[in-house]
């Protein structure tokens, strides 16, 4: 009987995809994510719904943190994420994707 427990948890753990939830860097890493000069992260390949939610957050915190620093500095929304798009490319992750001139590529 323990034999059977064991092996039925063990399965769920395996088969389940809540039980590990995705986060920024492995999306990154997997491909599924990249960074873009617009200063959001955008989709490279067709996305799951857990990966465009897990950007979609991401984005929305991003683009808050963005309009706070472009009025703490009295300057626009977009010169903030154009600066911030630029930063995030630079220090992405060799073998992560960027996008440059509306292509995908590794860096």
């Amino acid at each position: 009987m323990k034999k059977i427990i064991i092996l039925c948890l063990t399965s769920m753990l395996l088969f389940s995809q809540t039980v590990f939830s995705l986060d920024l860097q492995t999306a990154k890493s997997k491909g599924l994510v990249g960074e873009t000069a617009s200063g959001y992260l955008g989709t490279v390949t067709s996305a799951s719904a857990e990966t465009k939610n897990l950007m979609s957050s991401i984005n929305a915190k991003r683009k808050l943190m963005y309009k706070e620093i472009a009025a703490r500095n009295k300057t626009s929304l977009q010169a903030i994420e154009k600066l911030a798009g630029k930063k995030a490319m630079e220090k992405t992750q060799p073998g992560d994707y960027i996008k440059t001139n509306g292509r995908w590529h590794k860096k």
